[in-house]
């Protein structure tokens, strides 16, 4: 499908780990293209039911009303012509086509907004955030607070035993870590031992 429009568009891309605030920043970017009266349509993927069918939530309960799509071309289906600000949730739910509908909004004058894990729960890459990144305008990196001490998280932890790449979920399956206390995977809690200290001085006796 093609697009005619006479302004510049551009691509920006909002990842971090889960509880990072991403979805919550999504709407607020969406919310300000809608105060300065542009038409805005917003995406997220069929898969994302977590909180709501017909809406993006953050984890804060912040909500914006979405439509709901099976992949990346269907956006353009259903795109209207006469949308400048087009907002796309959860980025890694929707296969790695959505670099190329990005970049085809982006060419045909659109503001694309997307937001998404950059990371899966082995501390991987997680398709097509990486590649999105290389194609953004502009990246916002945002960081959670680590549940096991407090420090800026960049990692998701999943709780929950799974090797499926792939598991909706928020509060009770996954957590916010940091570099020092992720553990990939789903956590082997016995072999974690989170208050010992991050550095020790020469001298100092270690246990075992």
């Amino acid at each position: 499908m093609d697009f005619i429009s006479g302004h510049v568009g551009w691509i920006e891309v909002v990842c971090g780990p889960m509880f990072s605030g991403k979805s919550e920043e999504l709407i607020r970017r969406l919310r300000r293209a809608l105060i300065a009266r542009k038409r805005v349509q917003v995406f997220k993927p069929v898969i994302d039911i977590r909180y709501s069918a017909d809406e993006i939530v953050s984890h804060a309960d912040v909500r914006m009303r979405s439509e709901v799509v099976q992949g990346p071309a269907e956006i353009l289906t259903r795109l209207d012509w006469r949308t400048q600000v087009v907002g796309i949730d959860e980025a890694n739910f929707m296969g790695q086509d959505l670099v190329g509908v990005a970049q085809q909004l982006a060419d045909s004058g659109k503001q694309v907004i997307i937001a998404g894990l950059d990371t899966d729960y082995m501390g991987r890459p997680f398709p097509p955030v990486p590649d999105l990144l290389c194609v953004a305008e502009s990246i916002t990196k945002t960081l959670a607070i680590c549940l096991r001490c407090g420090n800026p998280a960049k990692h998701t932890q999943r709780l929950v035993d799974s090797s499926d790449l792939i598991v909706v979920g928020a509060t009770g399956m996954y957590e916010a870590r940091c570099r020092h206390c992720f553990d990939p995977g789903a956590p082997r809690q016995e072999y974690l031992d989170f208050s010992s200290p991050r550095i020790m001085s020469p001298g100092t006796p270690q246990n075992g």
